[in-house]
């Protein structure tokens, strides 16, 4: 029974921390559609899912934002996220999971801070990790260092 309770608090408590390290805004009610919504990534939208096994081979990378629509840094992301799934449809998917409402993603990525973006390449394999709010600027800069762009 204890090893039990053991696990659950490593298993809850980075969820505890991305909850405090986020914070909400009390002032905006919450909205299932608040986040960036779309299906399709290749047609330069951003996919917002709970599905974890995706299809990386059609994109030369796939940028997962691993966030909640009801985090104020995650929110500012979402423009950002749009941007780069619209200049660069086709070459960049662009995947939103929202941890607050599923938090299986933050799980298998292993995230303990929201926001954090994670770029997979075409093989599957995790090629670059940030966490906190990435502007558009820096997250192109690192894609075309990384001879993605």
């Amino acid at each position: 029974m204890r090893s039990l309770k053991v696990h659950l608090i490593f298993i809850l408590f980075p969820l505890v921390l991305v909850s405090l390290a986020c914070g909400q805004d009390s002032n905006h009610p919450s909205n299932e559609n608040r986040a960036v919504q779309s299906v399709g990534s290749s047609r330069g939208e951003v996919l917002v899912t709970n599905e974890i096994n995706l299809d990386f081979s059609k994109h030369k990378v796939t940028f997962i934002e691993l966030g909640a629509d009801r985090c104020i840094p995650c929110r500012k992301m979402q423009p950002i996220m749009k941007a780069i799934a619209e200049e660069y449809a086709g070459r960049v998917q662009v995947v939103f999971y929202d941890v607050w409402k599923n938090a299986a993603p933050a799980e298998y990525y292993r995230i303990q801070l929201i926001p954090t973006q994670v770029f997979i390449d075409q093989k599957g394999k995790e090629i670059f990790r940030h966490v906190g709010l990435f502007p558009k600027e820096e997250i192109l800069g690192m894609l075309k260092d990384k001879g993605i762009l």
